[in-house]
């Protein structure tokens, strides 16, 4: 199935300490497209993973002695080498998670983006000067690296949740523990072995692979070495991981669940919709936090956007991701794609109407194809649950109101969007969204420079951006005294 120009790139066993560690216990990496095995990695257990910690430990004062400038170079000669090998990068990427080839590709350049934005970032890392009460005393400003970070980081962008979280880790002077998806590994490992060429001092950044979710979850959030940890999953296992951490104060990042909405208005592009709601909803086939969950259409509009949406929607093509052909590659599991069909089932009982699709397909249990109900209301079940999957629900709204108290009417706050032309209606709508990231008139918004993270139930905290930095700094506050002269 591998055809890499660099076989070397794919490894199988955990990355600690510079060194690739060999396991007792195995794991299967399988391709959502067939079920077929891509590679059998080391299963590493709760001793090596404290193993990783202590060696991020024994790294950071050196790591974080360097200049900005050191650090910068190497992450600069980190992102040279995903950029060279982006090829092989996505074709392991695909091949472990399942999402098509031309995807893949851009999700490596997208991950590589976050390691050059702060190579140049962590150059920038400013303190202040403060004027004091009195003459004889000078107060500053400093920020210094909090120290070692631990991640845990999900499937569905197995690149790119762990060079964004990495790049600011390392960036700021903290060295990194991360436990990647077991589903979807070899991307981690692949960067890890890129780390290595482009000089990354061993113990800095460090990659444990095991099954024992939880042995090695709590390794990564109670660890008293550990100052940071950071985690992209579920807000139910978010939850569970922020109390753990809470025994011995440690800060934490959160990037946790999301419920979209996408809403047009009459005064809105529908043809520009049609392609917004396409790219924010089908993208990884539906399996992204920040995917449009609900789609909140004008009663004025609703016939012609469900018109052009549905034919839309059907012409999509879906298939295994490394055909070139594909626009859409299967669910991580069949699994998913089950608990995909029971929300749509769920929402059909109660009067949602099927228009296309709500099926799995001849090609396989992991293939469910792209979905879109009408008549659906907020309190269906496809509505109200973080879908994670290509189903597209449209409801009907009447006016501006109504539409934003339907946005907002989720425990999440990751990201929203909504189309209009009414400059004041762009202002009044966006302020009131109760969400971290809206796309106006834009269907896909995420990129280095900007920050990335939700509200309310979707976490806290940064990634990417001037901001992104933040978490992994300590302001330190000098107050140097004597200063007036007698």
């Amino acid at each position: 199935m591998l055809n890499l120009r660099d076989p070397s790139l794919l490894k199988t066993t955990s990355y600690i300490n510079g060194i690739w560690l060999e396991s007792e216990n195995q794991l299967n990496v399988i391709n959502p497209a067939n079920g077929e095995v891509v590679a059998e990695v080391g299963d590493a257990n709760t001793a090596e993973a404290e193993q990783a910690v202590i060696a991020a430990h024994n790294a950071l004062t050196a790591w974080s002695a360097k200049s900005a400038q050191q650090r910068a170079t190497l992450l600069r000669d980190w992102f040279n080498l995903m950029i060279e090998h982006q090829d092989d990068l996505a074709q392991i990427l695909t091949l472990e998670q399942g999402k098509c080839l031309a995807e893949a590709k851009g999700e490596i350049g997208y991950g590589a983006s976050f390691v050059d934005w702060f190579a140049e970032e962590g150059k920038r890392i400013y303190g202040d000067v403060i004027p004091a009460l009195g003459n004889d005393k000078q107060i500053i400003v400093t920020k210094q690296p909090i120290g070692v970070v631990s991640a845990i980081t999900p499937w569905n962008f197995p690149n790119a949740m762990i060079a964004r979280k990495a790049a600011a880790a390392l960036a700021a002077g903290c060295t990194f523990v991360v436990r990647p998806a077991t589903q979807t590994p070899l991307s981690a490992l692949a960067m890890a072995e890129l780390a290595a060429r482009a000089g990354i001092p061993a113990g800095v950044f460090n990659v444990v692979v095991g099954q024992d979710a939880h042995g090695l979850g709590k390794v990564l959030t109670e660890h008293p070495l550990i100052a940071k940890f950071t985690f992209t999953g579920s807000t139910g296992v978010g939850k569970k991981l922020i109390a753990q951490c809470a025994s011995t104060v440690k800060r934490v990042s959160m990037e946790l669940g999301g419920n979209a909405p996408f809403i047009v208005f009459n005064d809105a592009d529908i043809d520009a919709a049609v392609q917004g709601a396409l790219a924010s909803k089908y993208r990884n086939s539906g399996q992204t936090c920040v995917c449009t969950n609900r789609i909140l259409v004008q009663q004025g509009v609703y016939q012609e956007f469900c018109q052009k949406f549905i034919a839309a929607t059907a012409e999509l093509k879906l298939g295994d991701g490394m055909d070139p052909q594909s626009q859409l590659g299967p669910m991580i599991s069949a699994q998913a794609a089950d608990d995909v069909h029971q929300l749509v089932q769920q929402s059909i009982a109660q009067g949602a109407v099927l228009e296309i699709g709500g099926c799995t397909t001849s090609q396989g249990d992991n293939y469910y194809l792209p979905t879109v109900l009408t008549q659906v209301d907020n309190d269906m079940p496809i509505a109200k649950n973080e879908i994670f999957g290509p189903v597209s629900p449209i409801i009907k709204f009447e006016n501006e109101e109504q539409a934003i108290v339907l946005a907002n009417q989720t425990e999440y706050g990751l990201a929203a969007y909504f189309f209009s032309r009414d400059v004041g209606r762009i202002f009044r709508v966006a302020k009131q969204l109760e969400f971290g990231m809206v796309g106006i008139n834009e269907g896909a918004i995420s990129n280095p420079a900007a920050p990335f993270g939700g509200m309310k139930q979707s976490g806290n905290g940064r990634e990417g951006s001037r901001y992104g930095l933040d978490d992994y700094l300590e302001i330190k506050y000098l107050c140097l005294g004597g200063l007036e002269n007698t």
